[in-house]
């Protein structure tokens, strides 16, 4: 992907870059797969706060994406790449051979007019999504599946990937995007290639009017407030405000937040390279 650095016309444009947006073909989404998106304000069920720095925002309408890709050995053809208001990566308009429009995570590298498909034992090309246990080794992958046909949900955040680094009797071993080792059952799907817009990372917002046309309100720093609102409030003058922390007391460096799940037996490796 490319971005787009911005000439200082205005305040807002002089710490400002973008996205040059070259891979987007269309700003026109598919009508049949948007669904209404209300915004919350982060209040919850009873109308009351539950999340601060949360209200206003633009309208958006949410993209139904396929995560599954369970419509197995029928070809598509990408129609459009667009941009999606919910996520940070592109998504891809596919229409099937047999008619049917879906949306999925778009890879990078796919383009328009490209045919893909998904099934138990298709070509490993970018796009495509098959087991793992089909895969070769030192495949790139995303959108991986942790239960058999519950859909994919590791790696589909934009520029992010795993890499399939072995295969045991149930097991695939995969790198994850934060370095860690951990197992994947091996009948569970995944998507051949990396996510896109891998320079999501690199853009600046240029002022705080464009946060507030996401939602995001301004937040306020603990060391700000009062000692009645948070634990690093109070004190004369600019105060250091003591142990970073949350606004319960809750350490927020070098304590471990991980709680215990089934799931740590199949991690090989933390992403500090401890090994369990």
């Amino acid at each position: 992907m490319a971005l787009r650095k911005y000439k200082p016309v205005t305040a807002g444009t002089r710490w400002r870059v973008g996205n040059a947006y070259a891979e987007i073909t269309t700003n026109v989404p598919e009508k049949s797969l948007l669904e209404a998106l209300p915004g919350t304000g982060g209040r919850n069920a009873q109308g009351r706060r539950a999340m601060r720095y949360i209200g206003g925002g633009n309208k958006t309408k949410y993209r139904i994406v396929d995560f599954k890709r369970d419509k197995k050995n029928i070809p598509a053809t990408v129609k459009t790449i667009e941009y999606d208001p919910n996520r940070t990566a592109f998504i891809a308009l596919l229409a099937y051979a047999d008619g049917e429009k879906r949306y999925i995570i778009a890879p990078q590298g796919l383009e328009v007019g490209t045919t893909v498909l998904s099934g138990d034992a298709v070509a490993p090309e970018v796009g495509n999504a098959l087991l793992l246990k089909n895969m070769p080794l030192g495949t790139t992958v995303h959108n991986i599946e942790l239960q058999p046909g519950r859909g994919g949900s590791i790696a589909r955040s934009a520029g992010t990937y795993a890499q399939l680094a072995n295969k045991e009797e149930k097991y695939a071993v995969l790198k994850m995007p934060s370095g860690e080792l951990r197992k994947v059952l091996i009948n569970c799907m995944a998507t051949v290639g990396t996510v896109s817009n891998s320079d999501h990372g690199l853009q600046s917002m240029g002022k705080a009017g464009r946060n507030r046309w996401k939602g995001i309100r301004p937040r306020v720093r603990g060391v700000a407030m009062n000692p009645v609102d948070h634990p690093m409030g109070g004190g004369e003058g600019r105060s250091s405000g003591g142990h970073p922390r949350s606004r319960n007391g809750k350490y927020a460096k070098g304590e471990k937040t991980r709680k215990q799940k089934g799931s740590d037996k199949l991690i090989i490796q933390r992403k500090n390279g401890k090994k369990l």
